[in-house]
């Protein structure tokens, strides 16, 4: 535990200490930092942020008028000109420019209009694919093994060779759960087959085909909105309400305290509680309410639910109490996979002794699925399933993605911008401690609290209004969720109108 915490402190001191030298706060936090020549061209030429008109813009607000008059749109913010973005800055309705650190909720990881994916969807020979998607559960296209090879297995996280690929996060996590399951019967069923009372019993929904077996998720988690995964998730009260869900059992995820370093026993002590009471929802599970936990679900960060951190001591010693008490441990990087903590997988930094059972991903990706050990995946046909089973012209998309990853060596970056993303927030929460505090982050996967969510919501406000797009999460914690290609200087650029913003209001 002291090893982990370590770790994650001397992250925390690099990102004080790096270019400590080089602060100026006269106008601002200015860091001097490391160029790269090719953003520039990335960007589309923008170096700034632009506001013409509020945001959003009256063009903004009247197509969110049109558009609600025939679709649910309750949740749209703003419309993007996705022709004129271009690489960090996204262009709106009204032609405001923003400095983008949201990327359409994480999922852009080169940023709008990057030229090697659009070269790679220009390519004619993926026109076919385009123009009639394949149904890659049954008639897939001949290239789909060399191209599945080259993406996905390719960075496949260590120690899983099985994969399936899926629609979106949401499917990801929901047929993971299911795999669990069946992997979880089938060790019941020590070799023996299936038998009629149990296929008779599923069309009914009545064990034994349909066994009383339980998952084990986390407080404040979110792991998707469908029926089933509305279960496991706990980060809105709105996401499930009117919503019948199982009951299963909600285990108590750690609430760390920041500066890291100054709370390294209450830390200790509040991951040991946790634990703790996982070993005890395990136990009533199975002894008391006859269903037991199959698996167990869990995010390497809590993202929708407030950037909530971990230590790597805490996430071994939960594997052990899956290894022990024999149920699956499915890690969901929906949100972490892709290389925003500098890693193409956030649990890799916790040195597992052995790999999870399952991983999802999607997002950054521009693909979703699943990454699975050996013997996950059922024998029998089509019990996982849906027609498309994922999307082959995304896997051209992912191997652009790819490619400029290597090629620009894109984590480095990453870590890089991270740490003066960091050390700025950490200053600024120094200058302004009635307004923000417990800065965290790994790489640019990043956020800071606000002291309440009035607080919260005018920061954010007042932020876009200068032309910088962020998200919240949790009840007061604004998060990052920037590009690869976010340099330093973009850091920079927002730590600046953040000081501006909290000067503002600390008057």
């Amino acid at each position: 535990y002291i090893h982990s915490l370590y770790i994650m402190q001397c992250y925390s001191r690099a990102c004080r200490s790096v270019l400590k030298y080089s602060r100026v706060f006269s106008t601002g936090v200015i860091l001097r930092t490391q160029e790269y020549d090719w953003n520039f061209e990335l960007d589309g030429g923008f170096t700034k942020p632009q506001v013409k008109t509020e945001i959003p813009g009256p063009n903004s607000k009247e197509l969110l008028r049109a558009l609600g008059e025939f679709q649910l749109c309750s949740t749209v913010q703003i419309f993007a000109d996705y022709e004129k973005s271009s690489g960090n800055f996204m262009v709106d309705a009204d032609g405001n420019v923003l400095l983008d650190l949201f990327q359409q909720i994480g999922s852009l990881a080169l940023g709008y209009n990057n030229p090697r994916i659009l070269e790679s969807i220009r390519n004619s020979t993926n026109y076919s694919q385009i123009a009639a998607r394949p149904a890659l559960g049954f008639g897939p296209p001949v290239q789909v093994v060399k191209k599945l090879r080259s993406t996905l297995l390719s960075v496949a996280p260590q120690g899983m060779s099985q994969t399936v690929s899926m629609m979106c996060g949401s499917c990801s996590n929901e047929n993971a759960l299911k795999l669990a399951f069946m992997w979880y019967m089938n060790k019941q069923r020590d070799g023996n087959p299936i038998t009629s009372e149990e296929l008779n019993s599923a069309s009914l929904n009545q064990p034994p085909g349909c066994p009383r077996l339980s998952a084990l998720s986390f407080s404040g988690s979110f792991h998707g909105r469908t029926a089933g995964l509305l279960s496991l998730t706990h980060s809105k009260p709105l996401n499930k309400l009117d919503i019948p869900v199982f009951d299963w059992p909600i285990a108590p995820f750690p609430l760390l305290k920041y500066p890291l370093q100054d709370y390294i026993e209450e830390n200790k002590a509040e991951e040991q509680k946790c634990l703790e009471q996982v070993e005890d929802l395990f136990y009533k599970y199975s002894k008391e309410k006859n269903a037991p936990v199959a698996a167990v679900i869990i995010e390497p960060i809590q993202s929708e639910g407030g950037d909530r951190h971990a230590s790597a001591h805490f996430f071994n010693s939960l594997q052990q109490i899956c290894i022990k008490n024999g149920a699956a441990l499915i890690i969901d990087e929906v949100q972490t996979g892709g290389g925003s903590t500098g890693r193409m997988w956030a649990h890799e930094s916790w040195d597992l002794p052995t790999p999870p059972h399952l991983v999802t991903f999607a997002k950054k990706f521009q693909a979703a699925g699943i990454y699975a050990i050996d013997d996950m995946f059922p024998e029998q046909a089509y019990r996982i399933y849906n027609t498309w089973m994922g999307d082959p012209s995304k896997l051209y998309v992912l191997s652009g993605i790819l490619e400029e990853i290597r090629t620009r060596d894109l984590f480095e970056v990453v870590k890089s911008s991270g740490q003066v993303l960091l050390n700025g927030l950490n200053s600024l929460q120094e200058r302004y401690p009635s307004l923000i505090h417990s800065a965290r982050g790994a790489g640019t996967h990043s956020a800071f609290s606000a002291t309440d969510n009035e607080t919260c919501v005018e920061l954010i406000h007042k932020i876009r209004q200068k032309g910088i797009m962020v998200g919240p999460c949790g009840a007061d914690s604004i998060r990052f969720r920037p590009a690869l290609i976010f340099q330093p200087k973009h850091a920079n650029i927002f730590l600046n109108i953040l000081d501006d913003v909290l000067k503002e209001m600390n008057k």
